[in-house]
């Protein structure tokens, strides 16, 4: 398994401009891409840490799966992503090795081709692989 590096750690909230304040006047951050994604009923913010990032999401209706996720669980950690350079090489490795997916196929993602893996296959911890857009190329700007 070719795992380069810790993407970015995603974290769910109820008001995307409210925690983008706070991280950004509170910790020094600075949001480098703000989206929305309508496929996934969300909109996004990467603010960069080093080689990796913060991701905050936000659901844009009250029907999406993280506003599901909100509603039971609270704002908070909602996944890690581990980076490689051959989602499909490691989505066929970790089948091959029966770990519990939530995708058989990558789907896109804000900044690449992923998939995720169940949490129960990982104590409890939903765990995206991400392979990245070339370099300039991404979803929605």
């Amino acid at each position: 398994m070719n795992i380069t590096r810790i993407n970015h750690v995603a974290i769910v909230v109820n008001d995307l401009d409210e925690a983008i304040r706070t991280y950004r006047d509170k910790l020094g951050l600075v949001v480098s891409k703000r989206l929305l994604m309508p496929e996934q009923e969300v909109e996004i913010a990467f603010l960069p840490a080093g080689e990796s990032a913060i991701e905050l999401i936000s659901p844009v209706t009250e029907t999406s799966g993280v506003a599901k996720y909100l509603a039971k669980r609270g704002e908070g950690l909602h996944h890690i992503c581990l980076e490689t350079p051959d989602v499909q090489l490691s989505l066929a490795e970790l089948a091959a090795r029966d770990v519990q997916l939530i995708n058989q196929e990558p789907i896109r993602a804000a900044e690449g081709l992923g998939f995720f893996v169940h949490p129960k296959a990982a104590h409890g911890v939903l765990i995206e692989f991400l392979e990245p857009y070339p370099e300039g190329e991404n979803v929605g700007g």
